[in-house]
């Protein structure tokens, strides 16, 4: 599997956490995890890894995005393009092993796919504002 495939699953896992309760996301994502075609264990085990990282740095990224994106209130955002954000958002910040060109293309490129015909350019803006505030420190 790629690693953009890998991003697709851990995108839809990621968006799973919009519709299903807290206690049923477990169940949830096991679920979505034994419908993938023929994984293999070292992509099952980064794409699981990686989403509970994502999860746990969950509220500071969700700061960080609602911080540079002026006029616009989490709730507002098409969760497709929140959720795209999200995973952005993380291999930016704390994944070091991902360059942060890499974590916009891989995004925006997600985006074509998943989201309506503006979730591209959106997403590109506010990655590019949150890329410079990392880059400040």
């Amino acid at each position: 599997m790629t690693r953009r495939e890998c991003r697709e699953h851990l995108m839809i896992m990621l968006y799973q956490r919009e519709f299903y309760a807290k206690e049923e996301l477990p169940e949830q994502i096991e679920l979505y995890l034994q419908e993938i075609t023929s994984p293999k264990q070292g992509d099952l085990d980064y794409i699981q890894e990686k989403y509970k990282k994502t999860i746990e740095c969950l509220e500071e990224i969700d700061d960080m995005i609602e911080g540079v994106s002026e006029g616009w209130k989490l709730k507002r955002m098409a969760k497709v393009d929140l959720t795209i954000m999200r995973l952005a958002v993380y291999e930016m910040k704390y994944d070091e092993e991902i360059p942060v060109s890499v974590a916009i293309n891989e995004a925006v490129e997600i985006a074509k796919k998943y989201g309506q015909d503006s979730s591209p350019s959106f997403i590109n803006g506010i990655l590019a504002k949150i890329a410079y505030m990392i880059e400040k420190g």
